[in-house]
């Protein structure tokens, strides 16, 4: 099987929920994965963020990221990023845990990256 590294950069509700819904389906067939969130991104990371806004296709980030949480998908968020905007990891998803930037270019060595 291969190995995923999917980066989210923004707090677009499109973008995160072609990110998260791509992590879900390549997890589903038993690849690798791991995420990483960066800049605004990480406000994805939080407990309780309203994710239920549809896209144009009348899916949301909230169709996905309860399943990468429950299945407990590593996902990295950017530890400067994330203090930048006075979030901790007591703020974050279970599964969601602050990474460094040395940690998603190792990780990015080995997978085929997706950027959204």
């Amino acid at each position: 099987m291969a190995e995923y590294l999917f980066i989210l950069h923004t707090d677009d509700n499109e973008k995160a929920t072609r990110c998260f819904q791509f992590a879900k389906i390549a997890h589903e067939k038993g690849h690798t994965i791991n995420a990483f969130l960066v800049d605004d991104g990480v406000q994805w990371a939080i407990k309780g963020k309203n994710g239920s806004q549809k896209t144009t296709t009348g899916d949301c980030p909230a169709d996905y990221l309860p399943y990468l949480e429950e299945k407990n998908v590593r996902t990295g968020v950017c530890a400067p990023c994330a203090k930048g905007r006075n979030l901790s990891e007591a703020d974050f998803l279970a599964n969601m845990q602050l990474d460094t930037g040395g940690n998603l270019i190792d990780k990015a060595a080995t997978a085929t990256v997706f950027n959204f």
